[in-house]
């Protein structure tokens, strides 16, 4: 189970969430409980199944990644957080309160100060600039201007869009507007991201410069980051720990390398086939245990690294052995290099005689 003491206040727990879409939702819970299928309670009764018993830790202060196909139900997970959708049954936990127990002041005041948003559309508007963009979840709390302004501009240089200030939504790149569209959500101090499909409308390149602007702002503002996406590859790149949906219902939590090294059933499997495992395993989850006083020409490389960086750090170093050590440079393990390039290639393409990782 996930740790939620780290950060307790900005811990988010979800239990036994049912959402079911029609006029007789809460009448169709038991249904579901009893087994009936999405497919089955559509037919039957006309009614959709949104979320079934949806039970997830996510931690204060690191990214949670919620990740599923079109239909999986990620996104109304996501609005049962800040309470856009209600559940039809279940709690949504935050810091030790419930916000489905909210009365509408309480809701309204969790909303402004606790969370934040980022939609994958921007949701910029269109006549105000940027910074009057980045002030306006400010301008609502009903902040002094200049204090916006100075929070404002603090952020708008932090996601790296100093002197375009003054710039409309139109005059901006897509990456540019999602920037913008980051900046508010910060400046808003919520100590709970929810980041829904944010940058799944973005060009890969630009895709891939978002992700690394959230990776290194997440370093100094340990927010506690709910991030949606159908993409496996951004998934293992950004999430702490991540959450599979399918039908919804969550079919795998765990860390990216839990997800990869033991997939739960066909369908994760399906998925994680074709990642770079390399980029995902470390190398303490495919080491040798250390016999005292041996390897000791064995290149240390500290618990945590990927197999990626290790094979690197060998090749360039020449050596054919690495020694994993812990947090005290204690050598806990052994990784040969071949050991370490055959734990790069999946199972299957390792039967097959496949030569390299796949991705």
């Amino acid at each position: 189970m996930a740790d939620t003491q780290a950060s307790p206040a900005n811990a988010i727990r979800i239990r036994n969430l049912y959402k079911i879409f029609g006029p007789r939702a809460a009448q169709c819970v038991d249904l579901v409980k009893q087994g009936m299928s999405k497919a089955e309670l559509n037919a039957t009764h006309g009614h959709v199944l949104g979320l079934k018993d949806i039970n997830i830790d996510m931690p204060g202060g690191g990214i949670f990644v919620i990740m599923g196909l079109s239909g999986s139900g990620k996104s109304t997970l996501i609005r049962h957080i800040n309470r856009l959708i209600d559940p039809t049954a279940g709690e949504v936990i935050v810091g030790g309160e419930d916000v489905v127990k909210m009365n509408p002041h309480d809701l309204r005041e969790f909303r402004r100060h606790k969370t934040a948003m980022v939609f994958q559309k921007f949701a910029l508007l269109p006549h105000r600039n940027v910074l009057d963009n980045t002030v306006y979840g400010l301008e609502v709390r009903g902040l002094p201007r200049a204090r916006q302004e100075q929070t404002a501009m603090r952020w708008i240089e932090r996601v790296g869009l100093s002197g375009f200030e003054k710039s409309f939504p139109n005059q901006l790149s897509g990456g540019m507007q999602q920037r913008v569209g980051l900046a508010r959500a910060l400046a808003n101090d919520a100590p709970i991201l929810l980041m829904d499909e944010a940058f799944s409308a973005l060009d890969p390149l630009i895709r891939m410069d978002m992700q690394s602007v959230l990776l290194d702002l997440q370093k100094e503002i340990r927010k506690t980051v709910v991030f949606i996406t159908h993409d496996l590859d951004e998934a293992l790149r950004l999430g702490d720990r991540i959450a599979i949906l399918r039908d919804g219902e969550v079919i795998q939590q765990g860390t990216a390398q839990d997800i990869v090294l033991k997939p739960a059933d066909d369908y994760i499997a399906s998925f994680v086939k074709e990642v770079n495992r390399g980029r995902v395993i470390q190398v303490e989850a495919v080491m040798r245990p250390a016999a005292d006083g041996a390897h000791r020409s064995a290149l240390p490389v500290p618990a945590g690294t990927t197999l990626d960086d290790a094979a690197r750090a060998l090749a360039l170093a020449g050596r054919d052995e690495l020694a994993v050590t812990d947090a005290s440079g204690r050598p806990v393990g052994i990784l040969a290099m071949a050991d370490l390039v055959t734990a790069m290639v999946p199972p299957g393409d390792a039967r097959k005689g496949g030569a390299g990782p796949a991705g």
